[in-house]
């Protein structure tokens, strides 16, 4: 039976390392933390969204990140601070204009079929995450992000995804608990939430029942090819040197497979995009009866939201080009939180957990999902601002290219 390491313990990592051992493959998962999940995994948006699958290579993005560059506030924060691969990065990401439309619609059937690999999972390996089955609502202030959505809703239908557009009244009949005066809004019934750490651990640990070997507290540090195999080199917790031959290896560490990648002389051109969360902790009945059960996309302050259990709100937003760099900054929170008190007032913010996670983001917003150039190596990364939106589509794509490679 072929043995495969998994570098990565993330939603990837462990989607792939499911779908290969359901495929008879021995598996072995490595990470550097001490439990699955405990990166851009550990407390996202929360949403599974393919109606938010238009990807960012448009000229608008690129003016409102010049807008925004000088506002330590902004949704799109751009550090100006010199660094070849981020300004080559960018460069790329603009060349990328031209296929705008095409990726939009690539990603949303993406988008679409992870859906069902989604709910598979789940069932298989009898998984609770505080799935919410509502729909996600995207709401609009203005008139120029609404036309903008018009024309984005043409695109998600080229894709295969229906979204129906509100009048006000309708978004608030929808969601009694948004007060914020609107324009009108787009409901996507078939998206959803659910917590992204749940159901990775979770599913983790099944795979774990069903034999998949997790070697944690393992920083692999390198990779390399003897012409037949890659060879995993690792440091475990007491800083101990190991190195172990695999049939094969897939790379799924997120924004550490840049590196990996040029090791086996491969270019995955992932840049860390840094966004935010809160967690707010809701104990008290009043805050739970005013937070929304809806899942929220504001356009305008590019801001989500995600209700996991009675207890708890997710809020997430921003985009920084910052470079590797895991700072939970005070201004870039603070909107987040604001935000909260201004649209559901009732709720209180007195207990928020702050978080922040490095987006692994290619230049053309699609994930990097495939063969390397060298005989057993895969790549199963670059989901972006996606990751748990692509993620068991992607697991299942790279399997069924390794498992078809290996029936040849």
């Amino acid at each position: 039976m072929p043995h495969f390491a998994v570098i990565g313990a993330g939603i990837t990592g462990v989607t792939t390392a499911w779908v290969l051992r359901k495929k008879g493959y021995d598996v072995t998962v490595f990470d550097r933390h001490r439990y699955p999940a405990m990166e851009t995994s550990y407390a996202n948006g929360g949403q599974l969204s393919a109606s938010n699958a238009e990807v960012w290579t448009n000229i608008g993005t690129m003016l409102k990140g010049a807008k925004w560059m000088f506002s330590p506030d902004a949704p799109l924060l751009f550090n100006p601070k010199p660094s070849w691969h981020k300004y080559s990065w960018m460069v790329e990401f603009a060349s990328n204009f031209r296929h705008y439309e095409a990726n939009t619609i690539k990603t949303v059937q993406m988008a679409m079929a992870a859906r069902q690999h989604l709910m598979a999972f789940a069932e298989e390996a009898g998984i609770d995450f505080d799935r919410e089955m509502r729909g996600i609502l995207h709401i609009y202030s203005s008139h120029r992000e609404f036309d903008h959505a018009h024309r984005v809703t043409g695109l998600l239908a080229k894709g295969g995804l229906s979204r129906r557009q509100l009048t006000p009244d309708e978004v608030y009949a929808l969601e009694p608990a948004l007060k914020k005066p609107l324009i009108g809004g787009y409901y996507t019934e078939s998206d959803f939430t659910g917590d992204i750490h749940k159901f990775t651990t979770k599913l983790a640990q099944a795979a774990e029942e069903h034999g998949v070997n997790f070697q944690m507290n393992c920083a692999v540090d390198q990779i390399d090819h003897n012409g037949a195999q890659p060879i995993i080199r690792w440091a475990d917790l007491k800083k101990t040197k190991h190195e172990q031959a695999f049939d094969g290896v897939v790379i799924t560490a997120g924004t550490g497979s840049r590196e990996l990648a040029q090791d086996l002389g491969d270019k995955v051109n992932v840049y860390p995009v840094k966004g935010y969360s809160i967690t707010v902790e809701m104990k008290d009945k009043t805050s739970q009866q005013a937070a929304p059960w809806i899942s929220l996309l504001d356009d305008g302050a590019k801001i989500v939201t995600a209700r996991l259990g009675h207890e708890r709100l997710r809020v997430a937003g921003t985009a920084e080009f910052n470079g590797y760099n895991y700072d939970i900054r005070a201004d870039r929170i603070a909107p987040l939180t604001r935000w909260v008190n201004e649209n559901f007032p009732d709720v209180s913010t007195e207990k928020v957990i702050p978080w922040a996670g490095l987006r692994p983001m290619m230049p053309n917003m699609l994930p990097h999902v495939g063969k390397g150039k060298k005989r057993g190596v895969f790549y199963n990364t670059g989901h972006g601002h996606l990751g748990w939106t692509l993620s068991c589509y992607t697991a299942e794509a790279i399997g069924d290219i390794i498992h078809s490679g290996h029936n040849q």
